[in-house]
């Protein structure tokens, strides 16, 4: 390991994407997998592999079949594992050829059916990872997603967002509003305490910003929102910071199954990357309850429509420049401006 940073420290290290992969990981927590050697020589540890095990073959009567099959996209899926169950589930989708990346995240309690589970909790996808794991959960994901191709997995513990945190100096965030919170009986105890107002989260900091869960207007929704602003400030703190020696903390805390020949092919693409195209979304619809559980309803049309601004995104540059899409990110779509 240290040979391969040897060599790619000035030459070949691919800046960006450590920087992509280190900024969406930093709101994830931990599932721990063995180390492995699938599809070629792993830079991290995994015992799945989403390439070689999930069917992930396109279907011809898709509506974006010529989108998914012509894109030069690579697409990791980005779980967050709390008690068995994905606390964060994101995808981020990086666009090798217009270097963009469009962070899309699917709510924890998406509703997705499963005919062999009758309890309620089981219809959420956030439980898919503790009984049937990374890929049957990349399905789903994908399922939701209308069939978007899904690459790659993450996952990284808190341990690994404190080190990566501390390493690039902390995440300048705007606190929403004072956020307070105890539970004296987590171990170690918890303690949550923000004013409102412009801070830098140290590492420790971090971990209680993105594991807060009250105050939010629209609940869990909500936290998304802030999930998803504290990944761009850290992917521009990390710009900022100088990569190297956060790359090599993430080398050692981060779990994957990308290989080192992807991360060399998408090194010569990337060199152009800023964190300026980067696009926040979320997996349109509506809260409801059934059997007592409450859940998140994908509404398939919206996300068509999402999917489609996503993949075609240059038919709609016209239409932005001309102010009819507002926000900073103009890839926020109506679910989720409201955040």
């Amino acid at each position: 390991m240290k040979r391969f940073f040897k060599k790619f420290d000035k030459k070949y290290f691919f800046k960006q994407f450590i920087i992509f992969l280190i900024a969406f990981t930093a709101v994830l927590i931990p599932v721990n997998v063995a180390l492995g050697k699938i599809g070629g020589v792993r830079l991290f540890a995994g015992t799945e592999s989403i390439m070689s095990e999930m069917d992930y073959i396109i279907d011809p009567d898709n509506p974006f079949y010529d989108s998914f099959k012509n894109s030069e996209r690579v697409n990791v899926l980005l779980l967050g594992v709390n008690d068995g169950l994905t606390d964060v589930i994101m995808v981020g989708s990086y666009d090798l050829k217009n270097q963009r990346v469009d962070i899309i995240s699917v709510p924890r309690d998406t509703y997705y059916y499963r005919a062999q589970y009758k309890s309620a909790a089981w219809m959420k996808i956030n439980s898919i990872y503790h009984s049937e794991g990374v890929v049957k959960t990349a399905e789903a994901v994908s399922d939701v997603l209308l069939g978007m191709p899904i690459n790659y997995y993450v996952v990284v513990d808190y341990d690994a967002v404190r080190a990566i945190v501390d390493e690039m100096g902390g995440v300048p965030i705007d606190i929403p509003f004072t956020m307070k919170y105890d539970d004296p009986y987590d171990k170690p105890p918890l303690h949550i305490y923000f004013e409102k107002g412009p801070t830098v989260l140290s590492g420790d900091d971090a971990v209680k910003y993105l594991r807060y869960r009250k105050g939010y207007k629209t609940g869990d929704i909500g936290r998304i929102g802030a999930h998803q602003e504290f990944v761009k400030s850290a992917f521009k703190q990390a710009i900022d910071h100088g990569v190297v020696d956060v790359a090599k903390v993430a080398f050692d805390e981060i779990e994957s199954d990308i290989t080192l020949d992807m991360i060399i092919k998408i090194a010569g693409k990337a060199v152009n990357l800023d964190s300026a195209n980067v696009y926040t979304w979320m997996a349109p619809g509506r809260s409801g309850t059934a059997n007592s559980a409450s859940y998140w309803y994908v509404d398939m049309d919206e996300t068509e429509d999402m999917i489609d601004r996503i993949y075609n995104f240059e038919d709609y540059i016209e239409t932005e420049a001309d102010g009819e899409v507002q926000g900073e990110d103009n890839g926020l779509n109506s679910a989720s401006a409201d955040l």
